[in-house]
């Protein structure tokens, strides 16, 4: 099994439990890795043998500029379920959100989810 990676999309959005995040919005990171079959693209320069990164990075978009969410568990949740029904040739996939810059007293890098998702 081959992979495709996206790393580190840079979303500005309005998620969070405090009403700040809501309205002030948080950086985001989203982290893709696909697993499929990609020899035959490599072979045949086929991008409709492949995920179409434009297309994925669209699907991760829409999720992080809809509408605001708690958690990013919810946010991991809608963007894989997402990216597993619109590609059929992924046989898994891994999502990362981070949330950069959390709101709590010490000082955070960030806080992360990993979901993954299987065929």
């Amino acid at each position: 099994m081959d992979t495709l990676t996206l790393s580190g999309l840079q979303y500005h959005a309005r998620h969070g439990v405090h009403e700040k995040e809501r309205t002030e919005g948080n950086a985001f990171e989203v982290d893709l890795v696909f697993h499929t079959k990609l020899k035959q693209a490599g072979l045949d320069d086929d991008l409709s043998a492949t995920i179409n990164y434009e297309d994925a990075e669209e699907v991760v978009r829409k999720v992080m500029n809809g509408p605001s969410v708690h958690l990013i568990e919810t946010l991991a949740a809608q963007i894989g379920a997402n990216l597993f029904a619109r590609f059929n040739q992924v046989l898994k996939l891994d999502v990362r959100v981070r949330k950069l810059d959390p709101p709590l007293p010490t000082p955070t890098e960030y806080s992360e989810v990993a979901c993954t998702w299987t065929r």
